[in-house]
């Protein structure tokens, strides 16, 4: 079996094969995961933290993540867009404490140092002291001890965070793909229609195999198959970008005449022609977009799907907690010009996804059937083979590629050699 050559104590030397393995020490070890925050979340890289639409009004702000780091997102009186380390300069206090809300001013509870929404200082209690006594230096300069920044890019209302000083513009990271498919989703301002938090006992990387997996979709959720929103007998495909970090995979629900033929031959268990639906106008949706694409899920390196689901439309954040946690967020949202009827098309299919969604509440347990029963095998390897051992875009579903594509740009990132053959 192909597996990591070296002990948990020295440091990882990735299989021969590539990306058609991932050995299972970098779902558990806590080294690796610290490395993560580093060399990803803090490296040169884009991520995912809010959309536009979420900060409606100046004042506007969300707390958020890069990695493990808790940010904060702001737009200001001039309609700026900022992001700042939700850490306050003075003694490294949390700075603001809920999810979103509107303030022009942020101050610290712990010693009520105050900040603008740019995260510049702005008053510092008792700096002069009292009646002469005590107080901050007189060389102590408010503009010097402001909330640590981070570099904000926007594409199409879709807002992104870098650590790093050396990431390369936001267009370029994503490439042609994925700013097309965002461009297409994101066409017309938003409405945002709500949240949905998930926590998951499962290294974050497991998921992220998950949304670049067409092999599981029709396999894992009885409800895909059943009722024919996504088959892996559907005109679909995978496409990647030159780097293999981002994967589009899109289906076209009808495309393949409703063929079940594959399924009943395998006896597969996620197909029950007996099932039927007691409210069928849950799928009673409207045709959207031209291409006549029903599935879109655009994955985007390292934490961001962009979704579309028949009229179902979200982005979904994952957030790493740990070598063993990750919390997912699901932001829904439709269009300003959304009509009352297409409101209620949009809230009536949220039901589709989510923690409990009748498509996606599958997932999270798989992640953790995987996390639980890696524990101690950490000197394994996956075996990632479906459609070929290559990174390659496939103009079908039965495939594990664009995995592979994660892994490759995954190894890179965190710079770790291949072992020898």
């Amino acid at each position: 079996m192909d597996m990591a050559t070296v002990g948990l104590a020295g440091e990882l030397e990735w299989p021969a094969a590539g990306g058609s393995r991932a050995p299972y020490r970098v779902f558990t070890d806590p080294d690796i995961y610290e490395r993560e925050q580093a060399r990803i979340f803090r490296g040169p890289h884009w991520c995912f933290v809010g959309l536009e639409a979420e900060l409606p009004e100046s004042g506007d702000y969300k707390s958020t993540f890069v990695g493990d780091t808790p940010v904060v997102l702001t737009r200001d009186s001039q309609g700026a867009i900022h992001c700042w380390v939700n850490r306050c300069a003075h003694r490294g206090a949390q700075v603001c404490r809920e999810l979103r809300g509107n303030s022009e001013l942020f101050v610290c509870v712990y010693h009520q140092w105050s900040y603008d929404s740019a995260g510049s200082l702005v008053a510092v209690p008792f700096r002069r002291g009292i009646a002469g006594k005590g107080g901050m230096p007189k060389s102590f300069d408010l503009a010097e001890h402001g909330l640590q920044v981070v570099r904000v890019a926007i594409r199409s209302g879709l807002i992104f965070a870098s650590f790093s000083d050396e990431t390369e513009s936001l267009e370029t990271y994503l490439g042609e793909t994925a700013c097309r498919t965002i461009d297409r989703i994101f066409s017309k301002p938003l409405k945002i229609l709500g949240d949905q938090r998930q926590y998951v006992a499962s290294n974050w990387k497991i998921y992220s195999e998950n949304i670049r997996d067409p092999y599981h979709a029709s396999l894992l959720h009885l409800f895909h198959a059943t009722f024919g929103l996504y088959r892996s007998s559907q005109v679909g495909g995978i496409e990647m970008d030159g780097k293999h970090r981002h994967a589009l995979l899109h289906a076209t629900s009808g495309s393949d005449d409703d063929s079940v033929g594959e399924y009943t031959a395998a006896e597969l268990r996620t197909y029950k022609s007996e099932y039927s639906l007691q409210d069928p106008s849950l799928l009673k949706g409207r045709q959207e977009f031209d291409d006549g694409v029903t599935l879109i899920i655009q994955s985007l390196f390292p934490s961001v799907i962009v979704q579309q689901i028949q009229n179902t439309l979200a982005v979904r954040q994952i957030l790493p907690k740990g070598v063993g946690h990750f919390e997912l967020v699901w932001t829904h949202f439709g269009y300003e010009d959304d009509d009352a009827e297409m409101d209620a098309i949009r809230l009536k299919q949220s039901n589709l996804i989510g923690p409990a969604g009748l498509i996606s509440m599958e997932d999270g347990e798989a992640c953790e059937i995987v996390q639980k029963s890696i524990i101690r095998d950490a000197d394994q390897a996956s075996v990632i083979e479906m459609g070929g051992t290559t990174a390659t875009d496939s103009d079908h579903l039965v495939t594990e590629t664009s995995i592979i594509g994660f892994w490759e740009y995954y190894r890179e990132a965190m710079d770790y050699p291949l072992a020898a053959p």
